[in-house]
């Protein structure tokens, strides 16, 4: 049987030196995923002036199910299979729509705690505390070409199915995902880090469409 890449959500600190990382692999690949870009309205009416300058980027919104069965897990007896059923790729997906919970802010102050004591908190440490509550970075990866910044818009679960303890064995997750913009100001690393990855790799598969165009071409001009 080939290898299967399989996609993933991932919830990251600011440059993975913060919380650890929350990452939800999906158990089953979803079978379609649907990309709406949504483009900024332009210029209309009898005064318009410059329709082609661009103004707002688009905004890219990714539609998907994930599905996850603890049936493999049963059978092979896993642990967490059998005391927990597919709870807790279920509880850590809905981590990701919440703010910062109690234990990401205790294993931050920890971490701000001990860069002062190094010297590492700079001289405006203690005047400027930096919140706990905020929502979770996450990453989309999504094959070799594919690792976006994106945020959760919505999710809707479905429990399919009940072990006697209660605990779901099957479930089906709907998500709607945004892929956030970033800019040169943006102090998240990581995230323009994913975008510029993403977009390379977009424009230099653009560029090996030539080769596609170029046959057609070649069939559509008669010598």
């Amino acid at each position: 049987m080939p290898y299967l890449l399989r996609g993933a959500l991932i919830e990251y600190g600011s440059d993975f030196l913060g919380p650890l990382p929350n990452v939800v692999i999906f158990q089953f690949n979803p079978e379609t995923l649907t990309r709406a870009i949504q483009i900024p309205q332009r210029p209309t009416g009898g005064t318009r002036r410059e329709t082609s300058q661009a103004g707002d980027p688009p905004i890219e919104r990714i539609t998907l199910k994930a599905e996850f069965d603890a049936a493999d897990g049963l059978n092979a007896n896993k642990v967490l299979a059998r005391g927990f059923g597919v709870g807790p790729q279920l509880a850590a997906l809905e981590k990701m729509v919440y703010p910062a919970g109690k234990i990401s802010g205790l294993i931050g102050a920890a971490i701000d705690a001990i860069g002062d004591a190094i010297g590492l908190g700079g001289d405006d440490a203690e005047t400027q505390p930096i919140p706990r509550e905020s929502y979770p970075r996450i990453l989309f990866i999504w094959g070799l070409t594919r690792i976006l910044p994106v945020t959760i818009d919505s999710m809707s679960i479905t429990e399919q199915q009940y072990d006697f303890l209660l605990n779901p064995v099957r479930a089906e997750v709907s998500l709607g995902l945004s892929v956030n913009s970033t800019n040169t100001c943006s102090t998240d690393k990581v995230a323009k880090g994913a975008m510029e990855y993403s977009n390379l790799a977009k424009e230099a598969q653009a560029i090996l469409n030539l080769a596609n165009t170029v046959e057609l071409a070649a069939e559509l001009i008669p010598f």
